[in-house]
Protein backbone atom coordinates (compact mmCIF):
# COMPACT_ATOMS: atom_id res chain seq x y z
CA UNK A 1 0.00 0.00 0.00
CA UNK A 2 2.87 2.35 0.80
CA UNK A 3 5.20 3.55 -1.91
CA UNK A 4 8.96 3.51 -1.34
CA UNK A 5 8.85 6.42 1.11
CA UNK A 6 12.09 6.14 3.06
CA UNK A 7 15.12 7.97 1.69
CA UNK A 8 18.45 7.08 3.33
CA UNK A 9 18.88 10.69 4.42
CA UNK A 10 16.38 13.52 4.31
CA UNK A 11 17.74 16.58 2.55
CA UNK A 12 15.48 19.52 1.65
CA UNK A 13 14.52 19.82 -2.00
CA UNK A 14 12.90 23.08 -3.06
CA UNK A 15 11.14 21.53 -6.02
CA UNK A 16 9.12 18.40 -6.64
CA UNK A 17 6.94 16.12 -4.56
CA UNK A 18 6.85 12.56 -3.25
CA UNK A 19 4.39 9.74 -3.80
CA UNK A 20 3.53 8.23 -0.42
CA UNK A 21 0.93 5.66 -1.42
CA UNK A 22 0.70 3.24 -4.33
CA UNK A 23 -3.08 3.64 -4.35
CA UNK A 24 -4.05 6.78 -6.34
CA UNK A 25 -7.07 7.23 -4.06
CA UNK A 26 -4.98 7.23 -0.87
CA UNK A 27 -2.39 9.45 -2.53
CA UNK A 28 -5.11 11.94 -3.46
CA UNK A 29 -6.52 11.84 0.08
CA UNK A 30 -3.07 12.64 1.50
CA UNK A 31 -3.06 16.02 -0.24
CA UNK A 32 -5.12 19.18 0.12
CA UNK A 33 -5.26 22.83 -0.86
CA UNK A 34 -4.66 25.07 2.14
CA UNK A 35 -8.08 26.71 1.76
CA UNK A 36 -9.95 23.47 2.52
CA UNK A 37 -8.82 22.88 6.13
CA UNK A 38 -8.94 26.62 6.81
CA UNK A 39 -12.58 26.67 5.72
CA UNK A 40 -13.36 23.57 7.79
CA UNK A 41 -11.77 24.89 11.00
CA UNK A 42 -13.14 28.45 10.79
CA UNK A 43 -16.65 27.25 9.91
CA UNK A 44 -16.60 24.72 12.77
CA UNK A 45 -15.31 27.39 15.18
CA UNK A 46 -18.02 29.87 14.20
CA UNK A 47 -20.75 27.22 14.53
CA UNK A 48 -19.54 26.25 18.00
CA UNK A 49 -19.43 29.86 19.16
CA UNK A 50 -22.94 30.41 17.85
CA UNK A 51 -24.09 27.33 19.77
CA UNK A 52 -22.34 28.57 22.89
CA UNK A 53 -24.10 31.93 22.68
CA UNK A 54 -27.55 30.55 21.90
CA UNK A 55 -27.65 27.27 23.86
CA UNK A 56 -25.50 27.74 26.98
CA UNK A 57 -25.57 30.07 29.98
CA UNK A 58 -21.92 31.14 29.65
CA UNK A 59 -21.31 34.84 30.21
CA UNK A 60 -19.55 37.01 27.65
CA UNK A 61 -16.45 37.14 29.87
CA UNK A 62 -16.39 33.35 30.27
CA UNK A 63 -16.71 32.91 26.52
CA UNK A 64 -13.87 35.33 25.76
CA UNK A 65 -11.56 33.87 28.41
CA UNK A 66 -12.16 30.28 27.30
CA UNK A 67 -11.67 31.25 23.67
CA UNK A 68 -8.30 32.87 24.46
CA UNK A 69 -7.32 29.87 26.59
CA UNK A 70 -8.10 27.67 23.59
CA UNK A 71 -5.78 29.73 21.37
CA UNK A 72 -2.91 29.55 23.88
CA UNK A 73 -3.52 25.84 24.49
CA UNK A 74 -3.25 25.14 20.78
CA UNK A 75 0.12 26.90 20.58
CA UNK A 76 1.41 24.51 23.27
CA UNK A 77 -0.06 21.49 21.48
CA UNK A 78 1.47 22.70 18.21
CA UNK A 79 4.92 22.87 19.81
CA UNK A 80 4.59 19.58 21.70
CA UNK A 81 3.30 17.51 18.77
CA UNK A 82 5.87 18.99 16.41
CA UNK A 83 8.74 18.29 18.78
CA UNK A 84 7.80 14.94 20.28
CA UNK A 85 5.58 13.30 17.63
CA UNK A 86 6.63 14.69 14.26
CA UNK A 87 10.31 14.54 15.30
CA UNK A 88 10.09 11.35 17.33
CA UNK A 89 13.10 9.07 17.65
CA UNK A 90 13.25 6.62 14.73
CA UNK A 91 14.98 3.61 16.25
CA UNK A 92 13.17 1.02 14.13
CA UNK A 93 11.77 0.73 10.59
CA UNK A 94 8.14 1.13 11.66
CA UNK A 95 8.84 4.42 13.45
CA UNK A 96 10.96 5.61 10.52
CA UNK A 97 8.09 5.03 8.10
CA UNK A 98 5.53 6.62 10.43
CA UNK A 99 7.71 9.68 11.04
CA UNK A 100 8.41 10.12 7.35
CA UNK A 101 4.75 9.90 6.34
CA UNK A 102 3.65 12.30 9.10
CA UNK A 103 6.42 14.87 8.75
CA UNK A 104 9.62 13.68 7.10
CA UNK A 105 8.16 14.08 3.63
CA UNK A 106 7.49 17.72 4.47
CA UNK A 107 11.13 18.22 5.44
CA UNK A 108 12.27 16.62 2.20
CA UNK A 109 9.88 18.67 0.04
CA UNK A 110 9.14 21.77 2.17
CA UNK A 111 7.64 23.73 -0.72
CA UNK A 112 5.13 21.07 -1.77
CA UNK A 113 1.99 23.18 -1.28
CA UNK A 114 -0.36 20.19 -1.31
CA UNK A 115 1.21 18.83 1.88
CA UNK A 116 1.34 21.94 4.05
CA UNK A 117 -1.82 20.97 5.95
CA UNK A 118 -3.63 17.86 7.08
CA UNK A 119 -6.06 16.38 4.52
CA UNK A 120 -9.77 17.25 4.97
CA UNK A 121 -10.76 13.77 6.16
CA UNK A 122 -8.17 13.92 8.94
CA UNK A 123 -9.14 17.51 9.80
CA UNK A 124 -12.83 16.65 10.21
CA UNK A 125 -12.04 13.51 12.22
CA UNK A 126 -9.73 15.33 14.63
CA UNK A 127 -12.17 18.23 15.08
CA UNK A 128 -14.99 15.82 15.92
CA UNK A 129 -12.87 13.83 18.38
CA UNK A 130 -11.71 17.04 20.08
CA UNK A 131 -15.31 18.21 20.46
CA UNK A 132 -16.30 14.95 22.13
CA UNK A 133 -13.27 14.96 24.45
CA UNK A 134 -13.50 18.62 25.44
CA UNK A 135 -17.28 18.33 25.94
CA UNK A 136 -16.70 15.38 28.26
CA UNK A 137 -14.04 17.23 30.30
CA UNK A 138 -15.19 20.86 30.12
CA UNK A 139 -18.95 20.60 29.70
CA UNK A 140 -20.47 23.71 28.09
CA UNK A 141 -17.10 25.48 28.32
CA UNK A 142 -16.00 23.32 25.39
CA UNK A 143 -18.20 25.36 23.05
CA UNK A 144 -16.04 28.45 23.61
CA UNK A 145 -12.70 26.70 24.30
CA UNK A 146 -12.64 24.56 21.13
CA UNK A 147 -13.33 27.52 18.79
CA UNK A 148 -10.23 29.24 20.18
CA UNK A 149 -8.26 26.01 19.74
CA UNK A 150 -9.43 25.70 16.13
CA UNK A 151 -8.76 29.36 15.35
CA UNK A 152 -5.26 28.85 16.74
CA UNK A 153 -4.93 25.87 14.43
CA UNK A 154 -6.15 27.89 11.44
CA UNK A 155 -3.67 30.68 12.27
CA UNK A 156 -0.87 28.11 12.46
CA UNK A 157 -1.83 26.67 9.06
CA UNK A 158 -1.94 30.15 7.51
CA UNK A 159 1.48 31.12 8.86
CA UNK A 160 2.99 27.76 7.92
CA UNK A 161 1.68 28.15 4.37
CA UNK A 162 3.02 31.70 4.03
CA UNK A 163 6.45 30.64 5.31
CA UNK A 164 6.78 27.88 2.72
CA UNK A 165 4.94 29.37 -0.25
CA UNK A 166 6.21 32.97 -0.30
CA UNK A 167 9.49 34.90 0.00
CA UNK A 168 10.35 36.52 3.36
CA UNK A 169 7.68 39.13 4.16
CA UNK A 170 8.58 42.66 5.22
CA UNK A 171 6.28 42.72 8.22
CA UNK A 172 5.72 41.11 11.61
CA UNK A 173 5.75 37.64 10.06
CA UNK A 174 9.35 37.97 8.88
CA UNK A 175 10.73 36.68 12.19
CA UNK A 176 8.46 33.63 12.05
CA UNK A 177 9.59 33.02 8.46
CA UNK A 178 13.24 33.13 9.54
CA UNK A 179 12.63 30.90 12.57
CA UNK A 180 10.92 28.16 10.59
CA UNK A 181 13.49 28.34 7.80
CA UNK A 182 16.21 27.72 10.38
CA UNK A 183 14.30 24.65 11.56
CA UNK A 184 14.11 23.29 8.01
CA UNK A 185 17.46 24.28 6.55
CA UNK A 186 19.84 24.57 9.49
CA UNK A 187 18.82 22.34 12.39
CA UNK A 188 15.63 20.28 12.68
CA UNK A 189 16.16 19.88 16.43
CA UNK A 190 15.48 23.52 17.29
CA UNK A 191 12.64 26.06 16.90
CA UNK A 192 9.58 23.82 16.84
CA UNK A 193 7.04 26.63 17.20
CA UNK A 194 5.66 27.85 13.88
CA UNK A 195 2.95 30.31 14.87
CA UNK A 196 4.82 31.50 17.97
CA UNK A 197 8.31 31.10 19.50
CA UNK A 198 6.83 31.26 23.03
CA UNK A 199 7.26 27.59 23.95
CA UNK A 200 10.72 27.41 22.34
CA UNK A 201 11.85 30.10 24.78
CA UNK A 202 10.15 28.34 27.69
CA UNK A 203 11.59 24.90 26.89
CA UNK A 204 15.00 26.12 25.70
CA UNK A 205 14.78 25.06 22.04
CA UNK A 206 14.97 28.51 20.53
CA UNK A 207 18.60 27.99 19.54
CA UNK A 208 21.28 25.37 19.56
CA UNK A 209 22.82 24.62 22.91
CA UNK A 210 26.53 25.25 23.18
CA UNK A 211 28.54 22.13 23.82
CA UNK A 212 30.40 21.95 27.12
CA UNK A 213 34.11 22.67 26.89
Amino acid sequence: MLADVMPPEIKPKNQGTKQLFKSPVLEKLSRTHISVPLLIFTTFACALLYWSITHTSLSTLQTILMFLLGVVSFSWVEYTVHRHVFHMATYNKLREKAQYIMHGVHHEFPKDKDRLAMPPLVSVTISTILLLLFRLVLGDLAFSFLPGFLVGYAAYLSIHYVVHAYPPPKNVFRKLWINHSMHHYKNGDIIFGVSSPLWDYIYGTMKEKKSAT
